[in-house]
């Protein structure tokens, strides 16, 4: 027996390696863009919370609240 050769892989393994490589891609693109949204933000936006504008106001005007 040469333990040298490779054993071939299964369709059943290979769609599972698939899955979880297309799994962590998808986690590590969420996670590289969740970084990257959050530095862009000022700094000065994200301590400003809610604002009432124009815009909102027209909105609370015409669905009566």
């Amino acid at each position: 027996m040469d333990k040298n050769k490779p054993t071939p892989t299964s369709r059943r393994d290979f769609l599972k390696k698939a899955g979880i490589a297309g799994a962590t891609a998808g986690v590590a693109a969420v996670a590289l863009k969740t970084d990257k949204v959050a530095a862009d933000v000022p700094e000065q936006a994200k301590a400003s919370g809610y604002r009432e504008t124009e815009h909102v106001n027209t909105y609370y005007a015409l669905s009566r609240f």
